[in-house]
């Protein structure tokens, strides 16, 4: 037989295990305990098996990004060298930048002096101040319509997480789509507004949570651009899909995967055929102060899973972002790093959907799909996504998460290295005020409020 010729048929040559032969041997091994003591349940309540065959999978299209590879986004933080941060992100390899403009306008225009928008994309992180950002981004671009920029206009998440808002949340979505029409036709390689669900996940939330907001924060936008005279397509063609990735890479596959399905459902059911431009940007609850050198374990495995999922753009954090006011050098050059070497070395931009056919991933899916529709429905049936914010009903969803989560993290079910397990002996850095930690203040005398989403960290839950 030519293995090199027909590889498959060495398969042959081994007789085809049952999966009663399977579950016996198990069995013997657990000393006649059942193979169901081995399954376990993700914090949605969704079961995870042992063993999956093609009788669980379900046949389904592929869930691929546009395009081959990501984009490599760099985080750029505010400050005296943020300029100087930026030039040195692209010269080591990222492809974009995420700019931190919640200073204003000059602060932007300084950060970006030198980068040239045409062929380095720029995408704001600015809370609050995302309309405000949005208009010093416009006027740094300059109206040159072959800019590739991405306003990341959200004020609903900035909502959310600081409990206020000032004009109403309501005025501010109006206001933003309003001036992203404009942007609309002066920019047309630009995307408008950031459907994110990060709040809730960065406050304890489950990923069917996660990916319910974010769903629901995009038909949202996707109302308000309509409103200001965009049809509908150009709508969900300029929103951004934003979701938040953990270093348990099967967990972030499968969200991503399911979020692309929950996104083109509720396109679909708008008479929008608009493929999801997923931007995942890696987990602040999940990094640690203590031994800190661990989060590089887990920006890895949350670089994995993005990639895996099918992000079309990756942010990683810095590694030690809980103890530095900036982060420095080193913690920069391996969040661009870890992207180049999953890209260029183990090659996992090569496939459009690289988890398709893998019968675990996609039941995993298929159950987180469905389980984030029905709490997309549930948001729904309150009257949106801002109702379901004002009366606490999502703050009440993510509290019961969050409280599971400490259960879990207490006894021991989810670990953490460095922090429940493997205790460093050498004493922890000394802290600094850190800028991650609170992403924006409640606005004085809110007119719009809600019961805030404040962030959390894992860590701290097992104190």
């Amino acid at each position: 037989m030519d293995a090199a010729s027909d590889p498959v048929a060495l398969a042959d040559l081994f007789p085809r295990a049952s999966r009663a032969e399977w579950l016996a041997l198990v069995e013997k091994t657990l000393k006649g305990a059942s193979a169901e003591t081995l399954e376990t349940r993700t914090a949605d309540g969704l079961t995870l098996k042992p063993l999956y065959t093609a009788q669980d999978a379900p046949v389904t299209e592929p869930v691929a990004r546009e395009g081959p590879g990501w984009d490599i986004r760099a985080a750029i933080a505010a400050g005296p060298d943020a300029n100087a941060n930026a030039l040195e992100a692209l010269a080591g390899g990222a492809t974009s930048l995420l700019v931190d403009a919640r200073d204003g306008g000059e602060a932007l225009t300084r950060t970006l002096e030198g980068v040239v928008s045409e062929v380095a994309l720029v995408a704001l992180d600015s809370g609050a101040a995302s309309l405000d950002a949005a208009r010093a981004l416009n006027a740094v671009a300059k109206a040159s319509p072959g800019a590739r920029l991405a306003f990341h206009l959200d004020p609903i998440s900035a909502f959310a997480e600081t409990g206020g808002a000032n004009p109403s949340i309501e005025a501010q979505v109006g206001a933003g789509a309003g001036f992203a029409a404009q942007l609309a036709e002066t920019y047309p390689k630009a995307s408008l507004f950031l459907a994110s669900g990060s709040v809730a996940h960065e406050a304890g939330g489950t990923a069917a949570s996660e990916i319910a907001v974010a769903a629901a924060a995009a038909l949202t936008y996707a109302k308000a651009l309509t409103s200001a005279g965009l049809d509908m397509s150009q709508a969900w063609r300029r929103i951004v899909l934003g979701l938040s990735v953990e270093g348990e890479p099967i967990v972030g596959v499968a969200k991503l995967r399911a979020a692309r399905r929950v996104w083109s459902r509720v396109a679909a059911a708008c008479g929008a055929s608009a493929p999801a431009h997923i931007e995942a940007r890696s987990s602040r609850r999940m990094l640690a102060r203590t031994d800190h050198w661990t989060n590089l374990v887990r920006l890895t495995c949350a670089g994995f899973a993005s990639a895996l999922g099918g992000a079309d753009a990756i942010v990683l954090g810095a590694f030690d972002a809980p103890l530095s006011r900036a982060p420095e050098l080193l913690a920069r050059r391996q969040a661009r790093n870890i992207q180049l070497i999953l890209m260029e070395e183990a090659k996992l931009g090569a496939a459009s959907d690289p988890a398709a056919g893998c019968w675990a991933l996609e039941a995993q899916t298929d159950a987180l799909a469905r389980a984030a529709w029905a709490r997309f429905a549930d948001i729904e049936r309150q009257g949106g996504l801002i109702p379901a914010l004002t009366s606490g009903f999502i703050a009440k969803d993510v509290a019961a998460s969050c409280a599971d989560l400490k259960a879990a993290i207490e006894g021991k079910r989810r670990r953490i290295v460095g922090v429940t397990d493997f205790r460093p002996t050498e004493p922890a850095p000394d802290e600094q005020v850190r800028v991650d930690d609170v992403r924006g203040k409640s606005p004085v005398d809110p007119v719009s409020r809600c019961p805030a989403l404040a962030p959390i960290r894992l860590e701290d839950l097992a104190a």
